[in-house]
């Protein structure tokens, strides 16, 4: 029997494996808080843009290119829906910002996978949002106008114009917004390759769309080449929304558990 104390003991100790605790590799309840959060976000920002939309389309809301008496005529009498939409628009810029530097710091505790794209995301964002707060205080102006005239104005007709050319810039906005945080958030294992395709499709429709701006704020019917891809902006939100609600994969290495194994 050898003594604790003996010098070969001492050295099979040294050379003892050492035991580590059992790796985990689904998400821990801190990450998958975060995870959830986002999702959340995802979710009530495509739930109040569905509303805007649904809003407008049932108070009849008048195309760019419709006879500046109809635009008029709506604009005097439906001052509540317009209310109602714009109301909504002060909404959906934070929950917007709010989801994609949520998904920028999901990207970069996975590893920074997709790292590039998020940062396109967030900034391409961060343009959209300020090019729907000018359109939305264009709208202001107009349906404040509405009240005031009995016949179109030039102000007022110009006031339209310049609303509808802010919408036609949104859509490239929106389209690099769409690409940039799909393919992070698919670069990252946050989403299935089908959201990715998706998104590219849609998004290269608003780029499209967004680069006859000058036409669409003459009215012309380009406008509607990018509402399929305001259409996979939605579901695409929706979709990433709920899966990150449910995020139980057990496929997504943390960080944390990744360095434990590697021990």
């Amino acid at each position: 029997m050898r003594s604790p104390h003996d010098p070969a003991t001492a050295l099979e100790s040294l050379h003892a494996p050492v035991s580590v605790g059992p790796a985990t590799t689904g998400p821990t309840p801190t990450r998958a808080l975060r995870e959830r959060v986002v999702g959340t976000t995802a979710i009530a920002l495509a739930a109040s843009v569905a509303i805007q939309n649904a809003v407008v389309i049932w108070a009849g809301a008048p195309g760019y290119g419709d006879p500046i008496k109809e635009v008029l005529a709506f604009h005097a009498e439906h001052r509540v829906a317009v209310a109602v939409a714009v109301g909504l628009e002060a909404l959906n810029l934070p929950l917007l910002l709010g989801f994609l530097t949520g998904l920028h710091g999901l990207v970069e505790r996975r590893g920074r996978a997709g790292a590039d794209w998020s940062r396109l995301a967030v900034a391409a964002g961060a343009t959209l949002s300020a090019v729907f707060a000018l359109y939305a205080v264009l709208w202001n102006g107009v349906v404040l106008s509405a009240g005031e005239v009995a016949e179109p104005s030039p102000e007022f007709e110009l006031a339209w114009q310049m609303h509808a050319a802010a919408f036609a810039l949104a859509l490239p906005a929106l389209g690099t917004t769409l690409i940039g945080a799909a393919l992070a958030a698919h670069a990252s294992r946050l989403t299935p390759p089908w959201q990715r395709l998706l998104a590219v499709a849609g998004g290269s429709l608003l780029l499209a769309a967004g680069a006859a701006n000058l036409a669409i704020a003459d009215g012309s019917e380009l406008l509607f080449v990018g509402m399929p891809g305001y259409a996979a902006w939605l579901v695409w939100l929706l979709a990433t929304g709920i899966r990150l609600v449910r995020a139980r994969t057990a496929d997504r290495p943390d960080d944390a558990s990744s360095s434990a194994e590697q021990g």
